[in-house]
């Protein structure tokens, strides 16, 4: 059965988010609020962990993860990054956006995608999350929570629990966070591309 972990949505209790971080460090999946949907989360080095969110996403070799990372500095340890992207990166972060950029050797190979050696990365600007973030003291291992037998993706965390509460080691709740996903940028090619539009403004990158 999945923890229920109920943390303040402007006052993240240090107990709370350390009961996260043990069920993390022993190989666990979370279930965790963004400023943009519930989110699937693990380790970066638990690949036990990145194959059940496949699982419970039914994603294919494809799908981009993405790595949720507390600030700009540690992003730039997981991506390439020229001058004119780190510019437009750095305007919309922290932010409901993904951007797709080609990995460095840090990306474990799995969480790439096959042929590209892309990887989605995201800052998110919500506090419980950013908590989190700062406790693990690494980026998470991502996808938004969107199950395959639903078009909107969840957005109450008892709710989840109930429908994951086998698949899942933990639910994390710090209240609604919405239905609309990140909006998702490529940066991979010579010019940016639009992926999905969702929560942020893609009018800077038209």
């Amino acid at each position: 059965m999945a923890k229920y972990i109920d943390v303040h949505p402007e006052n993240p209790q240090r107990r709370a988010i350390g009961q996260v971080v043990d069920i993390l460090d022993r190989d666990g999946v979370i279930v965790y609020p963004t400023d943009s949907c519930f989110a699937l989360g693990c380790r970066l080095g638990n690949k036990e962990g990145i194959d059940r969110i496949r699982s419970i996403r039914d994603l294919d070799e494809r799908h981009h993860f993405t790595l949720v990372c507390q600030n700009f500095a540690q992003l730039g340890q997981f991506v390439h990054i020229n001058n004119a992207v780190f510019r437009a990166v750095k305007a919309s972060t922290p932010g409901s956006y993904t951007f797709i950029l080609p990995a460095t050797r840090e990306v474990p190979r799995r969480l790439m995608h096959p042929k590209k050696k892309t990887v989605g990365i995201r800052i998110p600007d919500h506090v419980a999350a950013q908590a989190l973030l700062s406790e693990v003291g690494e980026p998470l291992v991502s996808s938004t929570l969107l199950l395959p037998d639903q078009e909107d993706p969840l957005t109450q965390g008892w709710e989840i629990k109930e429908l994951l509460d086998h698949a899942v080691d933990a639910v994390v709740d710090s209240g609604d966070c919405g239905v609309e996903p990140t909006t998702v940028i490529d940066f991979s090619g010579d010019e940016p591309e639009i992926v999905r539009r969702g929560a942020g403004d893609t009018s800077r990158f038209e």
